[in-house]
């Protein structure tokens, strides 16, 4: 820990001197307090004052309710004093007319930096996080039953209105058959992995009557002999999804849910399709995105800029969305409800809590969680919007708010003079809008990863491991050298130097190369080192470390192999000539001192 408390101090300094202040007592206090409170203060206290300072922000003063905690001079909280005071007044505790940028940043950086390392939370933390999922079930449980059939019949109709033309070309598809089932690269819940998984011979008498067995484990009709070997499980003998924590901040873990290999299998073509003809309608795409978070980070700048555009967070976002909801989604095109109703796993294995029949359409965990979740929410964005207006949205006014509203996931864009309406429905219908990461008051607005603050970008950079002792700690090795990175785009040059010593203890070549380069090397705004020139290429090139990772060996024969083939998609060859050699996620990974190029 006295790694993160000097790497404290030191960025700390680097932005009391571009800020022209002072953070010595700043320091004194996190050694203090970090000895007494121990890592939890910088993980979970710091980040505590981080959020309540960016409230303040939306809010436009400090609020005495907020800061708990920590001492106060006037109106401001004295930790991080200096910093405040370029933001804020100190005795009306207001925010100024033109609050200081770096300072914001400043006090986001020191506050938030340490705030999703990736540590175990205690058992105690984990207990509650799992009692929550399941209480989390109830919550549902009481939600729908609490809807009105007016709701759900304004639901049904909105989503309609948005998705009709989409949906029925899925629907097509999936009658059709050109659904293809693929194999994800995850863990699933009967502990297939690799290659392994082109060898399942476990299916569901559900997903057989969207995906017949004999059309998707089989690679032809000519294996007829082999059918017998598969087992059809009734819904009463289906494997549950497999609820797991990983790790999100010390606070609280992130629960996800393993799904079985045939259920994972079979989301994957229903997936596909979505993704398919949600991207192609130019209409939708501009409201909805999947693998692109740019516009709604350049929203959320904009917002920031003119206040009209506000950013919601929800908390639980995927866990609280009903399988009501998703069935009032595609009620109209029976084929692709059926497919999305056939891949949902029906029952989870909580620790501690036993078997729970699901209420919720998906956890994280299940290809169909983020598409799903993302019209879901969208739909309820509208709904809102049609309750403001009090007048029947159309077709025309959608396309008139296309500029205004958009959807990743649970990251939600909206209007800012629809707020309050929107998040009475989307309360309404079970979601939970976190009020102290949502913002539309000031000019603060966050979406997608990326903060701003009146156009400003004020984004900080996270520390996402522990220091490493040896290079043998490579994932800890690697993660330090993409801090030391960031952190010198970021202008700390204080905070790099000293980082460039640690790294150096470690690593015994440590070149300078450009982001793209496979090295393990410090950026630079001066460029790259050239160490020699390659013999065939003529090409420059650095002596330095570079990831290696060993696919795990696992041979596939016979009827697997063939299955592996048909289903590969794109006209290309497999780019891994080995793939039916060797497959699955690396067990490890080692860095190897190699010449590469620094670029």
């Amino acid at each position: 820990m006295k790694s993160l408390i000097l790497l404290w101090k030191l960025v700390a300094f680097d932005y009391a001197a571009r800020c022209c202040t002072s953070a010595t007592k700043d320091h004194k206090m996190v050694l203090v307090r970090s000895k007494h409170e121990g890592l939890s203060f910088l993980t979970i206290t710091l980040p505590n004052f981080g959020k309540d300072f960016q409230k303040s922000l939306d809010q436009g003063y400090v609020d005495r309710n907020r800061f708990q905690g920590f001492s106060w001079t006037a109106g401001l909280p004295r930790f991080l004093g200096g910093f405040l005071d370029l933001v804020f007044d100190r005795d009306s505790g207001v925010i100024l007319d033109s609050p200081d940028i770096d300072a914001i940043l400043a006090i986001r950086q020191l506050t938030l930096m340490f705030s999703k390392i990736l540590l175990p939370c205690s058992d105690a933390r984990v207990r509650g996080a799992m009692s929550d999922y399941v209480q989390c079930e109830q919550d549902i449980r009481v939600s729908d039953a609490s809807l009105s059939s007016d709701d759900l019949s304004d639901f049904k109709r909105i989503s309609s209105l948005l998705f009709a033309s989409a949906f029925s070309a899925m629907d097509s598809d999936i009658y059709y058959g050109k659904a293809v089932p693929k194999h994800g690269p995850g863990a699933t819940a009967d502990k297939l992995r690799g290659n392994a998984k082109y060898n399942q011979r476990t299916w569901t008498s559900r997903l057989e009557s969207v995906f017949p067995f004999g059309d998707n484990i089989f690679p032809s009709s000519s294996y007829y002999d082999e059918f017998d070997s598969v087992d059809i499980l009734e819904p009463d003998q289906e494997l549950p999804v497999k609820v797991t924590p990983v790790p999100k901040t010390l606070k609280t873990p992130r629960i996800i849910a393993i799904e079985p290999a045939a259920m994972q299998y079979s989301q994957q073509a229903v997936l596909e399709v979505m993704l398919k003809y949600l991207g192609r309608d130019d209409f939708l795409s501009k409201l909805i995105g999947f693998d692109d978070q740019t516009p709604n980070q350049r929203m959320a700048s904009i917002g920031s800029r003119t206040g009209n555009l506000a950013t919601l967070d929800l908390s639980e976002a995927s866990d609280r969305v009903s399988n009501q909801h998703v069935r009032a989604l595609f009620s109209n095109h029976p084929h692709l409800h059926g497919a999305v109703e056939a891949t949902r796993s029906r029952k989870a294995d909580v620790p501690g809590f036993g078997l729970v029949r699901l209420s919720k359409f998906a956890s994280m965990g299940s290809a169909l969680c983020f598409p799903v979740e993302a019209m879901v929410f969208l739909t309820l964005v509208f709904l809102g919007i049609e309750r403001e207006l009090n007048t029947p949205v159309t077709r025309q006014i959608i396309s008139d708010l296309t500029s205004e509203v958009r959807i990743y996931g649970d990251d939600i864009i909206i209007p800012r003079r629809f707020v309050r309406s929107v998040v009475h429905v989307l309360e309404l219908f079970g979601a939970q809008v976190n009020m102290d990461k949502s913002f539309w008051t000031g000019r603060f607005r966050e979406s997608c990863g990326k903060d701003y603050y009146d156009g400003f970008d004020v984004s900080y950079v996270k520390v996402r491991r522990m220091f490493p002792a040896h290079r043998k700690h490579v994932s800890e090795v690697i993660s330090l050298v993409s801090l030391r990175n960031q952190l010198y785009f970021a202008g700390c040059w204080g905070t790099v130097k000293w980082l460039d010593s640690r790294i150096e203890e470690i690593l015994k070549y440590f070149p300078y190369v450009l982001e793209s380069s496979s090295v393990l090397g410090r950026n630079s705004f001066l460029g790259y080192d050239t160490d020699r020139m390659s013999e065939h290429l003529h090409a420059p090139l650095v002596r330095g470390y570079v990831v290696s990772s060993r696919i795990p060996s696992d041979p596939l024969d016979g009827p697997g192999a063939l299955l592996k083939y048909f289903l590969k998609r794109g006209s290309l060859p497999t780019a891994d000539r080995r793939h039916l050699e060797r497959a699955g996620r690396p067990h490890a990974v080692n860095t190897r001192l190699r010449w590469a190029s620094p670029f």
